[in-house]
């Protein structure tokens, strides 16, 4: 997914899906799983950054895990504080950590600490856990950690993703607390990522699901800034990316388990493509992999007769 949006534009850095850690330090394997990219200087194909993502409670794990993941050459390291998942927050992972800034601020020390003052360290956290009360301690917290930026969720835990994202909460302390704030939440066009500007104060952006429900919004958003025309990519062109994915997948893993990941991936798009429903429908119930291919051709071969018509 990663490699297939930046191929498209837009985008200045990727991270990636944290990496549990719990109670050892990882083998390099293990990163190199979760981000390949480490094998091409830490960027996909089209050069975009891809910061590897940490997710854990104990400062002095996640330090030695770092230092892994800096020496493996990625080009920065970011620390989850805002995962609400039920599992992961019951082992004290994620957005638990909101409860205790203390802590924040230990892991991101000890992380930056161990780290080479030349690789960017980064985190990610939400408003608070049950409301915001806290906010201004977590975000002070983490920023008094030496980390080099900061991305607010604008929602609390207990808020998970449901709307509103509450984006005039970070005026509180855009560009008042020395480093870049990055605004994350419900942006899913160019004209959401103007008013969570004017709302937040913030100047950087971090796109999550809306990039994940129209492939080309971050080629959108630059192309809007820069007041430049551009088509919005279409149904058809979606329906190759989907092909693309498929094969990727199957090329990486054993092809049956390239299934599931496309049918998440439609479920996302039907919020653009009304296509996208109609196709989910289509094969919601396919288990083969052959089959699976069958159908997203069936989808691209229709670009192919409306071209001919047209």
């Amino acid at each position: 997914m990663r490699e297939m949006l930046t191929g498209i534009g837009g985008y200045e850095r990727c991270v990636t899906e944290f990496v549990r850690v719990s109670s050892t330090v990882l083998p390099p394997k293990v990163f190199h799983r979760l981000c390949p990219e480490l094998k091409n200087e830490g960027r996909t194909a089209a050069g975009t950054p891809v910061y590897v993502q940490l997710l854990g409670s104990d400062p002095a794990l996640m330090a030695a895990n770092a230092k892994i993941v800096a020496k493996l050459g990625a080009p920065g390291i970011d620390l989850n504080f805002g995962c609400p998942a039920k599992t992961v927050n019951k082992s004290r992972g994620g957005a638990t950590l909101l409860k205790t800034p203390e802590l924040i601020f230990d892991i991101c020390k000890a992380v930056r600490d161990a780290t080479p003052v030349d690789t960017p360290v980064t985190a990610k956290v939400r408003l608070g856990f049950d409301d915001d009360y806290q906010f201004a301690d977590i975000a002070d917290y983490a920023i008094k950690s030496g980390i080099d930026e900061l991305t607010v969720h604008a929602r609390t835990k207990v808020q998970a993703y449901r709307p509103p994202a509450h984006w005039s909460q970070l005026s509180t302390i855009a560009n008042h607390r020395g480093i870049p704030i990055i605004a994350n939440g419900e942006i899913w066009t160019p004209s959401d990522l103007d008013r969570c500007r004017e709302q937040s104060g913030c100047d950087a952006f971090m796109l999550a699901r809306g990039a994940l429900c129209r492939p080309d919004l971050g080629r959108a958003i630059k192309a809007h800034a820069e007041s430049v025309p551009v088509n919005p990519m279409s149904w058809p062109e979606v329906a190759e990316l989907l092909v693309q994915f498929f094969e990727a997948n199957g090329a990486r893993y054993d092809r049956k388990y390239s299934i599931n990941p496309l049918k998440q991936w439609l479920v996302y798009l039907q919020y653009c493509y009304p296509q996208a429903a109609a196709l989910f429908a289509q094969v919601k119930r396919i288990r083969d992999a052959d089959a699976m291919m069958c159908a997203l051709l069936g989808a691209t071969q229709k670009r192919a007769i409306s071209a001919a018509a047209a």
